[in-house]
This record gives structure tokens, sequence and C-alpha cells, in this order.
């Protein structure tokens, strides 16, 4: 079995220089996540995914890419896509005459979004996309708000559900997100560390209702860095009780697991205790986590180090001194996600009669 290669890294550039080079190369890194400023154009980006398959053809290509505010790549030909709450609000709209809306036309709507958000992304090599959101939204959190499809989970989960057929169209992985739920909380986990105090009863019922719903499309899964101190002290992306007695167990979901951002600080703190890096990709694997992303960490610090490479070398260490076991099961599930189907160039994308019939089928 190949090695267990759980980190999601980034680079800070447009092309790969000899540093990130190495990094790649790591046998316990296993993709990369790009951003905006990875991006120049569609050539560009094209020629970047290129090169990261010749340093090691297994490396998984991710990007959040999700429509409306969070989408990565706006320019030179990528289409802008709606925001999530757009279609939900499509769903939710009367059927009128000469105007669209209601659960048919929302469900075409959704899976037009899905395809051309995946068929643009394959055809410039990018694996899979950190969406959908299958956050609710409950009016409080900013930091989800549009992002999510409506408050009903039932909306949520049958608009993703179209969405994610038009993903599976075009080959690219999804990923639904953030497990349990984000959006009852006003705190942005990125920022400050969210307690969501609501029952295991409720949250199951309610905001983690999608999950058990869709956990036949679903290819991966993100938690949320939230804690819900009902069901444990811990955020739920650093909880065995979430990922393996709820998630697993309970929900029977078999896809894999992504922790969110390391570097987020919900993530830098579990049970009150300041963590490292390493600590807290340990203790996500240790949980039940599959693959650990550490986020804009690849840039030298003014004592000449970069936190990124601290996470490698630490968990390199942790695994010789027996603080971290390597999953043939986790790494099973990491190479899963890559795409079985061939890439489209971009210009045979541009005439695909299935490809111009979903343009003109958006919002």
């Amino acid at each position: 079995m190949a090695i267990h290669a759980p980190l999601i890294i980034d680079i800070a550039g447009t092309a790969l220089t000899a540093i990130d080079r190495k990094r790649l190369r790591h046998p316990l890194v296993g993709g990369i996540i790009l951003f905006s400023r990875n991006w120049e154009s569609r050539i560009q980006l094209t020629a970047l995914c290129q090169s990261i398959k010749r340093v090691r053809s297994d490396l998984l290509i991710c990007v959040d890419h999700e429509g409306g505010r969070v989408q990565r790549f706006k320019t030179d030909g990528f289409t802008h896509l709606p925001p999530m709450r757009a279609l939900g609000e499509m769903w939710l709209a009367p059927v009128q005459a000469g105007r669209r809306g209601g659960p048919l036309d929302a469900s075409r709507a959704a899976s037009d979004c899905g395809f051309v958000l995946g068929a643009e992304l394959r055809a410039c090599g990018v694996d899979l996309s950190f969406t959908p959101v299958l956050d609710l939204d409950h009016g409080e959190s900013s930091v989800i708000g549009d992002r999510a499809f409506s408050r009903d989970p039932r909306v949520v989960s049958l608009v993703a559900k179209s969405l994610m057929h038009g993903l599976l169209q075009s080959g690219l992985g999804n990923c639904g997100k953030h497990f349990p739920g984000h959006g009852f909380v006003k705190a942005d986990s990125h920022l400050a560390v969210p307690l969501d105090r609501r029952s295991l009863k409720a949250l199951m019922a309610d905001d983690a209702a999608p999950y058990g719903w869709l956990g036949n499309v679903l290819h991966s899964v993100m938690p949320a860095h939230v804690i819900y101190p009902k069901v444990d002290s811990r955020p739920a992306g650093f909880s065995s009780i979430w990922l393996q007695d709820v998630l697993r167990t309970r929900l029977g979901f078999e896809g894999a697991v992504f922790s969110d951002d390391l570097s987020m600080a919900g993530a830098r703190v579990i049970e009150g205790q300041a963590v490292s890096y390493t600590q807290a990709a340990i203790a996500a694997l240790e949980a039940g986590c599959d693959l650990v992303l550490l986020c804009n960490q690849s840039l030298p610090q003014t004592d000449g180090s970069a936190p990124l490479d601290e996470l490698i070398d630490g968990l390199s260490q942790a695994q010789l001194n027996g603080l971290w076991r390597e999953s043939d099961r986790s790494e099973e599930r990491r190479r899963a996600l890559l795409p079985s189907n061939v890439t489209l160039p971009w210009d045979a994308l541009m005439v695909l009669p299935s490809y111009t019939n979903a343009l003109d089928g958006l919002i």
C-alpha cells in the first residue's frame, strides 16, 4: 500500500519554485490547495496544474471555488457563478409563467451551475473543489451568509444534490462543509473559536441533516472549527465523537474527511490549550480526519523558517516517534478523490453542447 499522504499544502506564487517542488515530493504531502494569488490566466493555471502533476501524478489539486464571493478564478473566460443562496431562493419562488421558479427550475439551474463550475476547473487541471456549502442560513453568520442555499435543511439537501449531479458529470470532486454546521454561530472561525450550545438531538434534526441525506453522493466532508459543548469540548474537526461516532457510524459516511485550515483561529486552541500546527494536525488525524489543510503558511517568516516546513518536519518526526500512525484506509480515500476522466481542453469545452446548454441554464 502507498504511504498515507495526509497534508494538503499551498504555494505562494503562480509557478512552482524549487522549494515548492521539494515540499510536494515529500511522501506525507498528498495535495495542494490553490488561491487567487496562484492565478494570472487560464494558460498559466493549466501550466501550473500540469507542473504539479509532473512532480507527482497522484497529488490532489484542490480549490475553494463555490460561486458568489468565494470563487478564486473569475477572469479570462471563467464564468461568474451565482451565490448559492440564489439557487435556494429560486427553489422557493412561486412558479409563474415566463419566469423561472420552483423546485424543477432550481434543480436544473443547480445542475447547470455544478457542471459549468466543474468543467471549467477540470479543463485547467483542478481535481476537486471544496463545495457545496451545506451550512444552513440562520441569518446570524456573516462568514456563511449567502454561501448557504437556504435555512431549510431539506432545500439545502435537494439543491446541493442537483449541484453535485452537475459536478459529477464534469468529473470534479466535491466536498460538503462545514460538518455538522457553521451557520448558527455568529463568530467567524477564521478569527475566533465559535460555540454552538445546541444539543446533539437538535443539531442532528437540523444543521447536520443534509449529511445523512447526501452521504452517498458526497465525495468528502470538511468539519467545522466550531465547538458544540453539549456533544464534545473539542471543535468538530478534532472530535472523534463527531467524526467517528456521528459521521462514520451513525450517518454511515465512507468518503474522505478533510480538516479545515489549521491556521484558522478555531484550530489554534484545543480544550483551552494553544497548539502548534503539528499538534493540531495530529489531533485532527487521530480524531478521524484523513487529510489536513494548512493554508497561507508557505512563505518564510522573519527568522527564515516557514510554518509549512515546520509541519512537514513535525509530522515526519511524530511518525518516527510513534506519535502518529499512517492509515491505509485514509490513503485509499485520498486516492479515490483523484479524477478518473480525461481533462477536456478549454477550447474543446467551449463548443461542447452540454457545456453551452448549461451556460444557458445559469441564473
